[in-house]
């Protein structure tokens, strides 16, 4: 029982915040606000409000670990070509950005406080950086990270990031009586080039060469570790240096991103970044001084939406130059005006250096916390501000349509799937809700029928009630998602066949007694597949069972996950060529070998 009692308290904490992210995050994704209000939520009942967690800004500190790793999965996914080819958005959108936020925040601060010159361009400049965090966690949420928006977005998030070093080395310039301090300031950029010029060689030749030799060893755990100790390493070396430890990570990541193990380096990494990550939105939560939202509420009530308001016009009319059409603009100003984490930092600094009081440095960050949480509420109203182009019209008329077969949709799946039927000699009626689409069409000599199959009317008029088959080939798997349940709930004897969007897609199709899907790219992969290995000198016989074993191992795979859920079955894929090779050999080949050998003697 004493072990018990002594014990209790070093629980006590990670219980309180992991049953309050068990609680929040779902309930709040569950109404609509997103997990992210949820852990937020959560962080301020236990924190401020019931007073559970004295000590939020000690564990923000090793929440933000959340947000490094959350930069290194997202530097794998980014090859250095692709970031090159990125630099325009980085060092043209992101320094704009900065610049002219800062400038224009730091000439209201001056206008509306007495603050002093030096105070008021690190406040600008400070609120003028936005959340990492919040914005690419809305990003994957959305699944927008590598739509055009998101990687405007993006760019503008990294560009910040490597702000915050040059930034930081000003603060002693802008001190009270900082003799010395240029020189400090020369010194400590000087050391941040050369940290960064170390990291991008080390990770050129020695990080592939360190997981080759772990990876051969085949002991799992130590590649973890090998992978935290990668991300920690690189994102220490860089705070040493005065830049992000984000930063860091992401260079890590980028370096990483052509390496054979990229996916088992994020494979390793995911379940830590998701932890972390919520319990950095916790954090930000717990570390919320009520006291100073109450004392100064008139001050927050019309500091918060004036920076959100003149961050959100600035990333329109910054985006809008670089070329982004206004739905674009509008995401992108809806997604960054929240001031950022890196903010603490500076403002923290700030204070330390006497530029202004701990006060007004506690008031600053209560101010970001706030527009933190007014992000998601933020990214709906740009929702709301999102033109929807008119749809361009046709009649509607489904005069002769009818057929054993309806297929809804057109693209080049579809477009396939006609041939295969038609060459079958099958009556086929094709739905299509893109007037561009039917018309061209047309001129190939198609019969199809305008209309949208997610219309119940629709359905009605192209004969759906005397069809055999619905083969639902729709090109995105919202769309068909809302076809699959209408006709699930209106018309229960149609068989469906569906193209499916991926692995969760089809998952999902499964659950829904879907009678028939396919992923959209799965066969024409196994046949690219199989076509390779003949290339390389394998019989068209092998390839063809060894095609056949792929396709086997994959089935089963997809029935463990519908029952133990999407990472279960991995031990149904190679990570590794086989050995001996080649793993199938025709019964037929090694029968034919040995009548052909001669006997002994």
């Amino acid at each position: 029982m004493a072990v018990e009692a002594a014990a209790a308290p070093l629980y006590y904490e990670p219980l309180l915040l992991l049953g309050g992210a068990v609680i929040a995050a779902p309930l709040f994704a569950r109404i609509g606000l997103g997990t992210i209000l949820g852990y937020l939520a959560a962080g301020i009942a236990i924190g401020p409000v019931l007073l559970l967690i004295s000590d939020g800004e000690e564990l923000l500190h090793v929440a933000e670990l959340g947000v490094v790793l959350l930069l290194f999965i997202i530097g794998l996914e980014l090859k250095p070509a692709r970031l090159w080819a990125m630099r325009r958005s980085i060092f043209g959108m992101g320094l704009i950005q900065v610049a002219a936020t800062g400038v224009v925040l730091a000439m209201i601060t001056l206008l509306l406080t007495d603050l002093s010159y030096g105070a008021a361009f690190v406040v600008g400049f400070g609120l003028a950086l936005s959340s990492t965090a919040f914005s690419v966690q809305t990003l994957e949420t959305q699944g927008a990270l590598n739509s055009r928006y998101g990687q405007t977005s993006f760019s503008i998030l990294l560009f910040q990031d490597l702000a915050i070093a040059p930034l930081l080395a000003l603060v002693p310039l802008l001190s009270p009586g900082g003799e010395g301090a240029e020189a400090i300031s020369l010194e400590r950029f000087a050391l941040a080039i050369a940290s960064v010029i170390a990291l991008i060689v080390a990770g050129r030749y020695l990080l592939n060469p360190l997981f080759r030799v772990i990876a051969n060893t085949g002991a799992k755990e130590v590649m973890i570790a090998a992978a935290l100790l990668v991300v920690l390493g690189s994102a220490t070396v860089m705070q040493m240096a005065g830049l992000s430890m984000a930063l860091g990570a992401f260079i890590a990541g980028v370096l990483l991103a052509e390496s054979s193990f990229r996916h088992e380096l994020e494979a390793d990494i995911e379940p830590f970044r998701g932890i972390l990550l919520g319990l950095f939105f916790m954090a930000i939560g717990l570390s919320l001084d009520l006291r100073i939202v109450l004392e100064n509420w008139l001050s927050i009530l019309i500091a918060v939406p004036i920076l959100m308001l003149v961050k959100a016009l600035i990333l329109y009319g910054i985006s809008r130059v670089f070329g982004c059409e206004h739905n674009g603009a509008v995401r992108v100003a809806a997604l960054l005006p929240q001031g950022g984490e890196f903010g603490f930092v500076l403002f923290t600094a700030a204070a330390s250096a006497f530029i202004f009081p701990q006060s007004t440095a506690s008031l600053l960050i209560a101010i970001v916390t706030v527009s933190m949480a007014l992000t998601p509420l933020s990214v709906r109203l740009g929702e709301m501000l999102i033109r929807t182009e008119p749809a361009e019209e046709m009649d509607e008329d489904f005069e002769g349509a009818g057929a054993d077969v309806m297929m809804i949709g057109f693209s080049r799946f579809g477009q396939m799937v006609s041939q295969v039927l038609l060459s079958g000699g099958t009556e086929v009626t094709i739905i299509d809700h893109s007037a561009d689409r039917v018309r061209a069409a047309e001129r190939f000599g198609f019969r199809i029928y305008f209309g949208d199959g997610r219309r119940m009317e629709v359905l009605e008029a192209a004969g759906i009630r005397n069809t055999k088959i619905v083969a639902v080939c729709t090109n995105g798997a919202t769309a068909t998602d809302q076809i699959v349940n209408l006709i699930r709930d209106e018309y229960p004897h149609v068989r469906l066949y569906v193209r499916s969007y991926d692995r969760a897609h089809t998952l999902s199709l499964r659950d829904r007694d879907v009678e028939y899907e396919i992923r959209e790219t799965v066969e024409s992969a196994l046949i690219f597949g199989g076509r390779t290995l003949q290339a390389l000198g394998t019989s068209e016989e092998i390839a063809s069972e060894i095609v056949e074993d792929v396709r086997r191992r994959d089935e089963e795979r997809l029935a463990i996950q519908s029952v133990e859920g999407i990472y279960a079955g991995n031990d149904k894929m190679r990570v590794r060529p086989v050995t001996p090779e080649p793993l199938i050999k025709p019964k037929r080949e090694s029968q034919r070998i040995d009548q052909d050998e001669e006997p002994v003697g």
